[in-house]
């Protein structure tokens, strides 16, 4: 399943590495794309959202909403 999580508090492309490689990290997640910009990730996974939410909260961020694309 294909989902876009909305993140507050990237301001780098330091940042971007870290929620990227958090993800990555997390069980069932096959694929990761996090945009600066946009400050959003796409991912491909089987997680559910209260883990990709933790993963991404424990580096430091704030998840906004995560929605199935």
């Amino acid at each position: 399943m294909k989902k876009k999580i909305l993140i507050e508090g990237m301001s780098c492309n330091k940042c971007v590495g870290h929620v990227k490689e958090a993800l990555e990290d997390l069980d069932g997640v096959t694929s990761v794309e996090v945009s600066l910009e946009g400050k959003n990730a796409i991912v491909e996974t089987t997680a559910n959202d209260e883990a990709l939410k933790e993963v991404i909260e424990e580096e430091g961020y704030d998840v906004v909403k995560i929605e199935v694309l």
